[in-house]
């Protein structure tokens, strides 16, 4: 019997998904990657919806919401290159050298001023008063910020917790125009530096660091991480009363002393890639030119007046001249060029996105504000 030749079997292509089902597994990927974080942010919601009525137990609830989203969002600026330059290093003693820093400014503050931890930030018009009846957005604006900044947002912390506090659109503008001063002196002064002396920088960061440069990095580190509290600390006591008494500031400074330490453990969480795509910022030395030039600024920004300001956007402004100046002294190619500009614009669509969700809940919140604007807009 002669033998039947097979053939080749047919080799059916996988049908490819539609475009539909190809999102839903996307969506869904992300949404089972970050399940607990997403429930965490359902029952935050949730348990504001039941306190915001009761102002006693709602000044606390919104002030740990806000403790640990103004925190983790600012990290990046005050200790995200302490945080990258010092991978090596325990993260226990990162958080009881920046911890005990904390802790000493906000007791002087606290000393100093009767009660005030905030270096009489609050003392300004529209934000010296206790808050003694709270609305829902005004604990919801914490969580919508912790939420940014999971998405590696760097939304300004000033802008999105202070502004659903103050009663007049002239504390926004006058916040908005202080923070733009600070993003062009920042920009301006890190281009200068680093376009001049791009060359001694480089030269300076070959090799192996001296030890010198650790301890000066932390000098400088914690220095600036004291002018940050100074300038910040406001957006996160808002919510409480204007003079703490004893254990009521044992409470916040407590709080805000072990969110560093979880923040230090889980090495500056999500936001912390705003900093690692940098260039050269894993250097000690680079980490402490950056450093030092945000803390001038930022202390000199403090001794003009007592109105709050974005830190967020003088660090952004920082790294964005600082970005340019590199690539401008080392004549880099075009496509070079292209991805430090496409870096300084994200980092400002970042920003202006947290303006922009600040002032709609600045507006939803305080009727004062609204009636202001049909003014303007209808008079």
């Amino acid at each position: 019997m002669a033998k039947v030749k097979k053939g080749k079997k047919h080799v059916v292509a996988p049908v490819a998904p539609y475009k539909f089902r190809k999102r839903y597994s996307t969506l869904d990927i992300v949404i089972r990657k970050e399940k607990k974080f997403l429930y965490f942010i359902a029952f935050a919601l949730i348990l504001a919806g039941v306190v915001y009525p009761y102002a006693s137990i709602a000044m606390w609830v919104g002030f740990a919401f806000a403790g640990y989203s103004a925190i983790a969002n600012d990290s990046i600026q005050t200790i995200g290159t302490f945080i990258v330059s010092n991978e090596d290093k325990k993260w226990y003693w990162q958080w009881l050298f920046m911890g005990s820093i904390f802790l000493g400014t906000v007791f002087y503050s606290w000393y100093v001023f009767d009660g005030d931890v905030t270096y009489q930030r609050l003392s300004s018009k529209g934000f010296d008063q206790t808050i003694d009846n709270f609305v829902y957005l005004q604990l919801a604006a914490p969580i919508i910020l912790l939420l940014l900044t999971r998405l590696r947002i760097p939304v300004s912390t000033t802008f999105m917790l202070l502004s659903v506090f103050t009663v007049s659109s002239g504390a926004i503008i006058s916040m908005v125009s202080k923070s733009l001063m600070g993003y062009a002196a920042a920009f301006v002064a890190a281009f200068v530096i680093y376009l001049i002396l791009s060359k001694v920088i480089k030269k300076m960061v070959k090799g192996e660091a001296h030890g010198s440069w650790i301890i000066a990095q932390w000098v400088i580190s914690g220095f600036l991480w004291h002018t940050w509290l100074a300038q910040d600390l406001a957006n996160v006591a808002v919510y409480l009363p204007r003079s703490l008494g004893v254990w009521e500031f044992a409470a916040f400074a407590g709080f805000i002393f072990l969110g560093l330490g979880f923040l230090f453990y889980n090495k500056g969480d999500k936001i912390q890639g705003i900093i690692n795509e940098k260039s050269d910022v894993r250097d000690v030395r680079s980490a402490t030119i950056i450093d030092l030039v945000y803390a001038i600024i930022l202390y000199f920004f403090k001794e003009v007046n007592n109105i709050p300001m974005s830190t967020t956007w003088v660090f952004v402004g920082l790294l964005a001249g600082r970005e340019l100046g590199m690539r401008l002294r080392a004549h880099d190619s075009p496509v070079k060029f292209a991805k430090t500009f496409n870096l300084i614009g994200k980092d400002i669509v970042s920003v202006t996105i947290g303006l922009i969700i600040s002032v709609i809940l600045a507006v939803a919140i305080n009727p004062v504000i609204q009636e202001e604007l049909m003014n303007f807009f209808f008079n």
